[in-house]
């Protein structure tokens, strides 16, 4: 259970120090707190004396007052020093989960869904914060108390003592079976939960899909069996702890029905005072928190752990994509040349891409057409890396992707993907998400290259209007254009369109095009395209087929040829632009 901790042993080292006078301010309030029963030990003698002044009394009380105060600022410090170093932690924990999250491959996100991950990143992180605070101070808490106040009680009536404690053992054996009995079933709790937060990221997500195939009802019969299943979970947990509190409370009770017989009769014997007998069922009252206390220390420290299992699983990945340990300086910049390259995604079986070689030059443009599944979204992604190839290599200005820092590698390729992922920001925010010095005159300049200036009436607030999650507000064909202009205003070595005009009419395509070939600037191209009248503008085309070149040339060459692939593309579409006109 404590191995899970290992992963915040360095933030909590970090604030040792505010622990240490925290848990210092901790142990002196409970020691002050030891000398209240005294004082009522003193009341009760004195007034059972029948000799005294309205004055001693009021002393007393007042004693009793000043120790309340001090016990009240006492506590205000350690709060704040451990509360305040465990709300640390939980900020530090959630912010390296994060960062972890943002380094990880593409492999990682296929095997983990967005739902239980952002329950680990909130739910599960919030237990961590309550194991390094509030299970601390229970801890350090109930084993001062207790040591301390069976000490005063034995001091007091060592045979009254004895008898009173007979039933500790019991609790002890209670708690220390309790602790792996909880366990299990909070991280039912917790699995539960991150079920719970994934169907309803998706559903809300997808909720455009859900609305066209009427399938509200299904989703909401299925959140509320997950919801009933949470209830479920949470229910064993509260019935568990239905039954320990209250047999924890009836074994204090029968502590204290001991102490009431055995002190009683001390008391008629002459040995025990009336203040003696009240000041021990004042210290056994105060017994009764720290035997509560290690069920509830149990409890945080086995629901921290379940919890820190879980993050540590995040935290303990590994990504796929590995670093050099000693990059090349300056972005990667000259042809990039594949030398038999071969990939399978996990788990597939069959490649993706088989024995390919390739080279683009420097400054063309590459055009790529091929069936579903033939490769051409792999290749691309294994440009900039976003995967790693099996064997063989790439090449980038004569090195190996591998041997580039991989930020530099990247920051080299405008990537415009299949799905135009859209934050939830501004139009403005979102063109010049990957730069951070956009100006309006190098916007205008890539809103007219995108033919976004025509759209610019259809949006409230022009450029600053915000587009919502996904893009929500705008339509397939604005969403492209707006991501197509994001990778421009990179201005980056090699622009990727990955089949990134497909949802715009053909003549804005033309002209997009014919405006990106104009100020390439030296700039690599790569369209990925089913469009024989997208990928003729290129210097060179390849047709992939099973992730193995089949065909390549140009346009000219190509439909010349009239066999393959590509000629029969380019001769249907044809034919269909022939019965449009018609």
């Amino acid at each position: 259970m404590l191995r899970e901790y290992r992963s915040i042993l360095p933030n909590i080292k970090k604030y040792a120090w505010r622990y240490v006078f925290g848990f210092l301010f901790l142990v002196t309030v409970d020691a002050i707190q030891l000398i209240i029963p005294q004082i009522i030990k003193r009341a009760v003698d004195l007034i059972a004396s029948g000799v005294f002044e309205l004055a001693d009394i009021a002393r007393l009380c007042g004693l009793i007052a000043l120790v309340a105060l001090a016990i009240s600022c006492g506590r205000f410090v350690w709060r704040r020093l451990i509360f305040g170093s465990a709300r640390r932690i939980e900020t530090e924990l959630r912010q390296s989960l994060f960062a972890k999250l943002l380094s990880l491959g593409t492999d990682f996100y296929q095997k983990n869904k967005t739902g239980d991950l952002m329950a680990r990143a909130t739910n599960d992180v919030s237990q961590v914060r309550q194991a390094t605070g509030m299970g601390l101070v229970a801890f350090v808490d109930g084993v001062f108390m207790s040591i301390s106040i069976l000490i005063v009680m034995f001091a007091q009536n060592a045979k009254v003592a004895l008898f009173t404690v007979i039933p500790l053992p019991i609790i002890t054996l209670l708690i220390i079976g309790f602790g792996g009995f909880v366990s299990k079933r909070f991280e039912r709790v917790q699995a539960s939960f991150s079920r719970l937060s994934d169907l309803v990221q998706e559903g809300l997500s997808g909720v455009r899909v859900v609305k066209a195939f009427v399938r509200e009802d299904h989703f909401a019969n299925e959140f509320s069996k997950a919801n009933d299943d949470y209830r479920e979970a949470n229910m064993v947990l509260v019935k568990v702890w239905g039954f320990f509190f209250p047999l924890v409370n009836f074994l204090a009770g029968i502590t204290l029905l001991i102490l009431l017989a055995a002190g009683g009769r001390s008391v008629m014997d002459n040995r025990f005072s009336a203040g003696d007998i009240v000041s021990m069922v004042a210290y056994l009252e105060m017994l009764i928190w720290p035997m509560l206390g290690a069920g509830f220390t149990v409890n945080i420290i086995q629901r921290g752990a379940a919890s820190l299992k879980r993050i540590n699983e995040v935290l303990d990945s590994q990504s796929d994509i590995a670093q050099a340990s000693q990059p090349l300086p300056g972005l990667p910049s000259g042809d990039i040349e594949l030398r038999s390259l071969w990939f399978r995604y996990p788990g597939a079986d069959d490649d993706a891409l088989s024995d390919l070689n390739l080279r683009i030059a420097s400054g063309k443009t590459l055009g790529i057409l091929g069936r579903t599944g033939s490769g051409k979204s792999s290749l691309l992604k294994l440009l900039p890396r976003l995967m790693d190839c099996d064997s063989g290599m790439i090449l980038f200005g004569g090195h190996n992707l591998g041997d580039y820092e991989l930020g530099r590698l990247r920051s080299a390729f405008g990537f415009v993907p299949q799905d135009s992922f859209l934050f939830s920001m501004s139009i403005r925010q979102n063109i010049g998400f990957g730069c951070d010095d956009l100006g309006d005159e190098e916007l205008s300049r890539i809103i007219k290259i995108c033919a976004l200036d025509r759209d610019l009436n259809d949006f409230p607030q022009g450029w600053d209007t915000l587009v919502g999650e996904r893009g929500l507000s705008l339509s397939g064909g604005q969403k492209q254009l707006v991501a197509i202009a994001r990778a421009l205003a990179l201005r980056p070595q090699v622009l990727i369109l990955d089949d990134a005009l497909s949802a715009v009419d053909t003549q804005t395509e033309e002209k997009i095009l014919r405006a990106l070939l104009a100020e390439r600037r030296g700039r690599t191209n790569i369209i990925v395209s089913h469009r024989v009248s997208t990928l003729k503008v290129a210097d060179r085309i390849i047709v992939l087929e099973g992730g193995c070149l089949v065909q390549e040339g140009d346009h000219a060459s190509l439909v010349a040829s009239g066999q393959g692939f590509y000629a029969e593309i380019a001769r249907l579409q044809q034919l269909d632009r022939e019965a449009g006109d018609v």
